[in-house]
């Protein structure tokens, strides 16, 4: 089944993310996750910090029939050192495979780049260079800026009566803050489904504020990018 990628159905901000942080006491890192809507475009994001420093970022995008990608993000000493993309884009009519590999000094030059697509290996320009390290820091910046409002992106299963997340927990209702288009909400009543939300915990229901994904309950839950090799 095709995704509904809910900003075709709602009109939401296109800022419309949030965040979550929990930190470990012995190594000082915190995580956020949050998404937005823009477009024909859902996007998941993941970000790290250690020490109240930039660690590392992930996304996921989905942009319906032009493609998706995931991207992995390393910092060092402030600076995003290393970038890894991979996806599928359009092509004439097709949809082929992708692949980003940049490593930057401290500086922010770029030391090492490969841009393959569909076997053939393309140039980079400074431009392209600049915005995928801008893309970095404005994971961090919209994260980060929202985590105030409380949501986080939660991942799971509805089967009509019970959520449950892709972390294995259980809720007994859902909950929205906007009004849904009536197929939306016929097809959550009716079908079990995989659904990706922006939202909050509350007792022992779910109150969601932004609804980024709808699919059946084949749809696997969408894990962190983990394409960068761990030092």
């Amino acid at each position: 089944m095709k995704k509904i990628l809910l900003s075709s159905l709602i009109s939401f901000s296109l800022l419309g993310c949030s965040s979550s942080v929990s930190t470990s006491n012995l190594d000082q890192f915190s995580d956020y996750t949050g998404g937005k809507t823009m477009g024909d475009a859902a996007t998941f994001y993941w970000y790290t910090e250690r020490l109240s420093q930039p660690y590392n970022a992930g996304n996921y995008v989905f942009s319906g029939d032009y493609g998706w990608y995931k991207s992995d993000y390393r910092w060092s000493e402030g600076a995003v050192r290393e970038f890894i993309r991979e996806g599928e884009q359009v092509q004439g009519s097709d949809l082929v495979p992708y692949r980003v590999h940049v490593r930057f000094n401290v500086n922010g030059e770029a030391v090492y780049q490969q841009y393959r697509i569909d076997d053939k290996v393309l140039p980079l320009n400074a431009e392209q260079l600049q915005r995928y390290q801008l893309e970095a820091n404005s994971i961090a910046d919209v994260t980060k800026g929202l985590v105030r409002e409380g949501n986080t992106l939660i991942q799971g299963y509805w089967d009509g009566s019970n959520f449950e997340t892709c972390s294995g927990q259980s809720y007994d209702e859902i909950e929205f803050n906007h009004t849904l288009p009536t197929f939306v909400v016929n097809r959550l009543s009716a079908f079990n489904s995989y659904i990706a939300v922006l939202g909050k915990t509350s007792a022992n229901k779910i109150v969601i504020e932004e609804l980024l994904m709808l699919d059946d309950n084949s749809h696997d839950c969408i894990e962190r990018p983990s394409l960068i090799d761990k030092e």
